[in-house]
C-alpha cells in the first residue's frame, strides 16, 4: 500500500521540492535556530529556563523550540496543518530528536536525570469541531510520536471546552482574552503518576495558549511544565 501511495503521491521536500523525502538534508541544515528565551519575558535564558525573577506559581518552567518560524520549517508546519500531510510529522519529530541527541538541551537533561519517570507528554487540544474539520490534531500527532521515541507516557490530558477564534490574526491581548477559560483538565490525566509535563504545540507566537494550558495543569497538581514547540 505504501509503495502505491508513494507512486501516486511522491514525497517532495517542503523546501526545495526534491523527490523522495519530506525534508532533505540541505533544507534541514537551513532551519534557523536561535538562542532560547524565557517563556514569560521572552528575553535570552540559559537552556530556555524561566528566569528566577519571572517564575510564577502556575507559570511555565521553560520553553524549547526547534527553530524560527520561517523558510522550510514554516512551510513544513503549514503543509502539516493545512495541507494535511501527516507524513511530515515523523520527519519533524526526527529532526527534533536528532537535535536533542546532538546538543543535549537542559530539558532533556532533566528527563534523563529522572530516567523518564514522572514525565508525560500532553498536547494542546483542538476544539472537537475544528478537529473534525481538519481530521486530526497536529499537536497530538507530534506528541504521540515524540512520546514513543523518548519512551515517555502520552496523555490527552486537556480538553477545549469552548470554541475559540483562530489565534492567527489576533494580537497579544486579544489572544489572551480569546483562550481565557477555554481549557479544562481531562478526567484520565495521570498527574499523580507523571507530575512533570512536556506541553506540545506546533508554534509559539505570543505563548498565550501554552501559558493558559500550563495554568490549568499546575492548578491540578503538575509540578513542572515545559513548553516544547517546533517553531517560534
Amino acid at each position: 500500500m505504501n509503495l502505491i501511495l508513494d507512486f501516486l503521491f511522491p514525497k517532495r521536500c517542503v523546501g526545495c521540492k526534491k523527490l523522495d523525502t519530506y525534508f532533505c538534508q540541505d533544507c534541514i541544515s537551513n532551519i534557523l535556530q536561535t538562542d532560547l528565551v524565557c517563556p514569560r519575558c521572552e528575553k535570552l535564558a540559559v537552556g530556555g529556563q524561566t528566569h528566577p525573577i519571572c517564575k510564577r506559581r502556575y507559570g511555565l518552567d521553560g520553553l524549547w523550540s526547534l527553530g524560527i518560524y520561517q523558510g522550510s520549517l514554516r512551510e513544513a508546519i503549514k503543509q502539516l496543518k493545512y495541507g494535511r500531510v501527516r507524513g511530515l510529522t515523523e520527519a519533524l519529530v526526527d529532526i527534533l530528536i536528532e537535535y536533542w541527541v546532538k546538543y543535549q538541551p537542559f530539558v532533556l537533561d532533566q528527563i534523563k536525570k529522572d530516567q523518564g519517570a514522572g514525565w508525560a507528554i500532553i498536547p494542546i487540544p483542538l476544539h472537537w469541531w475544528r478537529g473534525n474539520d481538519r481530521g486530526f490534531n497536529q499537536s497530538s500527532l507530534i506528541g504521540q510520536i515524540l512520546s514513543k521515541k523518548l519512551g515517555l507516557d502520552y496523555c490527552d490530558g486537556l480538553k477545549r471546552i469552548r470554541y475559540t477564534k483562530s489565534q492567527v490574526k489576533l494580537k497579544g491581548q486579544q489572544r489572551k482574552q480569546n483562550i481565557f477559560n477555554a481549557f479544562a483538565i481531562s478526567p484520565n490525566i495521570p498527574i499523580s503518576k507523571s507530575p512533570n509535563i512536556l506541553l506540545i504545540d506546533d508554534v509559539w507566537t505570543t505563548g498565550s495558549t501554552l501559558r493558559e494550558c500550563c495554568y490549568i495543569l499546575k492548578r491540578h497538581g503538575a509540578k513542572k511544565v515545559w513548553a516544547v514547540t517546533l517553531a517560534r
